[in-house]
């Protein structure tokens, strides 16, 4: 993973008030709970005193209770309660756990996975989806590092074999192109597949998008495919560990906007369509050796994996700038 990135991790409504969750991201497990004004909260789901899951404790107010021995940690991760020496009792500075900013946009959690600072960035969501649109969530679980699916969103060139009675019908073998662009942070792919007709496929250069990009890669985890203004398909692709990812598949549309109408639209999209290609998707990924995706790897790439190896360049630069970040204490 990169550190010094929001990453989304979760969506929203997985955290309910009063009650604690524990879940694994970035390798890390971790606990998410809500204070009594709805403040979220995120930090290692490990007391700082015997080592006890906090996410089977209890949300008391603005504090969580470890389950052992009644610790309780604020929303900062500091112990500010050890039962046993009584309530007028100093707390032990040594008595903290590591904490995560988060924040909450499109209905989806952000975590910042890296060094605290004053000046984070913008949490990397598509905020045009945050007006007039409606959604429906699928999540899906790969047995798979997250780099290995995201690579897989941007691999123009596997439709006609992976999905080829879905949506890759029709034998659209060729590519022309793809064309590809950084905004920021952001990768944008114009691509456009046909029948082989003997002809070679368009370089880069050649190719002349009469349209917006298809694709766009917001770094380090969120892919949104923009069917049209009013059809986009987003996935959040939250790296629980090394080998494993849970994806959030949403299906955005402002076509149908009547009630009941709506919702089953809606739910039509992400549920009928999306469940099918996506099992089509991870059951090639899955097999994929070795686990996690590198610029410099023993694989023979073509012109068609041109945002495949823009992805890996980006990720590998994001890499090295966290690492010279943290040697130089940032």
């Amino acid at each position: 993973m990169i550190r010094n990135q929001w990453y989304g991790i979760l969506e929203s409504s997985e955290v309910k008030s009063g009650k604690p969750l524990g879940v694994t991201r970035m390798g890390e497990r971790l606990v998410l709970w809500r204070t009594s004004g709805g403040e979220l909260v995120c930090m290692i789901d490990l007391c700082a005193h015997r080592g006890a899951a906090l996410n089977i404790g209890k949300v008391c107010q603005d504090t969580i209770r470890c389950p052992f021995h009644g610790l309780e940690y604020d929303t900062s991760g500091r112990c500010v309660l050890i039962p046993a020496n009584g309530r007028a009792a100093l707390v032990p500075s040594q008595f903290k756990v590591a904490s995560y900013p988060l924040r909450e946009v499109g209905g989806f959690i952000w975590l910042w996975w890296g060094e605290p600072r004053d000046d984070l960035p913008e949490v990397p969501f598509f905020r045009d989806l945050l007006f007039g649109f409606h959604y429906n969530t699928l999540r899906s679980h790969w047995a798979a590092h997250y780099s290995r699916a995201i690579e897989n969103q941007l691999d123009v060139m596997h439709l006609p074999f992976v999905h080829y009675n879905t949506i890759g019908r029709g034998n659209y073998t060729l590519v022309d192109g793809p064309m590809t662009e950084w905004v920021d942070n952001e990768l944008r792919v114009w691509v456009q597949n046909r029948i082989d007709d003997g002809t070679l496929p368009l370089r880069p250069d050649e190719v002349h998008p009469t349209r917006g990009p298809f694709l766009h890669l917001r770094m380090p985890n969120v892919w949104m495919n923009h069917i049209s203004d009013n059809l986009r398909i987003v996935v959040v692709f939250a790296p629980i560990d090394e080998a494993n990812t849970l994806m959030y598949v949403r299906f955005y549309q402002r076509v149908v906007r009547v009630p009941i109408l709506r919702e089953l639209f809606t739910f039509a999209g992400a549920k009928i369509g999306d469940r099918k290609i996506l099992a089509q998707d991870r059951r090639v990924v899955i097999t994929q050796r070795p686990l996690k995706s590198s610029l410099h790897m023993d694989e023979k790439l073509i012109q068609g994996d041109r945002p495949i190896i823009e992805y890996r360049r980006r990720r590998q630069a994001l890499q090295e700038l966290a690492q010279s970040s943290d040697l130089l204490g940032y």
